[in-house]
């Protein structure tokens, strides 16, 4: 891919928040917020591939919903090719609606069980009026081959299909509108080991044919770490780093992330590392902790780390982090 292309930006997020309101506990009382997404910031560039990693709860797919639309953002813009989608009318919005597709976690709920194979990838073809009869038929054809299922089975029912298959279904039905962005909301978690890698090394020759763009989201850095160019690291609603995969990998700087790493890095039998274990759960996203986020389960906390929250920063070229104090893992 040319140098202009890289740099040139897809998606931008600044500063989105997404808060739900719960019911009062009391006539008296304040309605609970739920702060599930809190200033979170970034951009992809046009067929790169960021990852959203962190524990669940943290907000990631919260985060990649807002981007699309299906929940609603309470501050903060989301621009497409500069295009702020907050502004948009509802007319143009569904034009662009073909230009941003998701694949979810589960691919059996994500299915229709009373829908055939090829009548599902048919679907956002009908919505949007695509084609003719042949036409339409022609690209279910053409997307089925695309991810490695066979013609004939798209008379087959999702429960016909194992989980590697039916992921297939979905990742089919993505593409059927040809968009630029895709929104990969941990699309590997539900399947077996073996499973995982064909699907990932499915996304990886898919975005290389047709310059896809992905926001991946999952919990698991072992995945990240073999799809993604950049990678943010998330915990309580807001991102705490961000960098480049090989940055990240090799200079882990915030302790949550060293963390995170420290559980992948510590089953591998050619790497010495020593497993650095987080006391107690993510706090509530309701009652967060004063100052920063992460303060109670972090041991380097200090004082100033409960009287003011830290702000994302580039603490070295392309390498941002959210941390009162310069930490290397070197």
């Amino acid at each position: 891919m040319s140098e202009s292309k890289k740099k040139q930006t897809l998606l931008k997020v600044d500063k989105l928040k997404v808060h739900f309101e719960l019911k009062r506990e009391s006539w008296f009382s304040d309605k609970p917020v739920v702060h599930a997404v809190d200033g979170v910031s970034f951009d992809i560039n046009l067929g790169q591939t960021l990852g959203l990693v962190g524990e669940s709860g943290c907000g990631k797919t919260t985060t990649g919903r807002a981007i699309l639309g299906l929940v609603k953002s309470t501050e903060g813009t989301i621009s497409f090719e500069g295009t702020n989608l907050g502004l948009v009318p509802p007319k143009k919005m569904l034009q662009l609606r073909q230009r941003m597709q998701i694949i979810f976690q589960d691919p059996y709920s994500a299915l229709n069980p009373r829908q055939t194979a090829g009548d599902l990838v048919l679907d956002p073809l009908l919505v949007h009026n695509i084609g003719n009869s042949k036409e339409r038929q022609e690209r279910v054809d053409e997307l089925f081959s695309l991810v490695g299922l066979q013609k004939n089975q798209q008379l087959l029912y999702p429960h016909q299909f194992s989980g590697g298959q039916r992921q297939r279904i979905c990742i089919a039905r993505a593409l059927a509108l040809k968009p630029d962005f895709i929104v990969c909301d941990e699309p590997v978690s539900a399947l077996d080991v073996a499973i995982q890698a064909q699907i990932l090394n499915l996304l990886c020759k898919l975005q290389d044919e047709l310059n896809l763009t992905f926001l991946f989201i999952s919990h698991d850095l072992a995945v990240i770490q073999h799809v993604c160019d950049e990678i943010a690291v998330m915990y309580l609603g807001v991102i705490v780093e961000k960098a480049s995969r090989l940055e990240l990998f090799d200079n882990p700087r915030h302790p949550y992330t060293r963390a995170l790493l420290s559980a992948v890095l510590s089953g591998s039998p050619d790497i010495k590392v020593d497993r650095i274990r987080l006391e107690g759960d993510i706090p509530n996203p309701i009652n967060k902790p004063t100052g920063c986020r992460f303060r109670t389960r972090c041991s380097f906390a200090k004082e100033i780390c409960s009287e003011m929250e830290p702000v994302l920063e580039e603490k070295s070229v392309g390498h941002w982090e959210a941390c009162h104090f310069q930490t290397t893992s070197n």
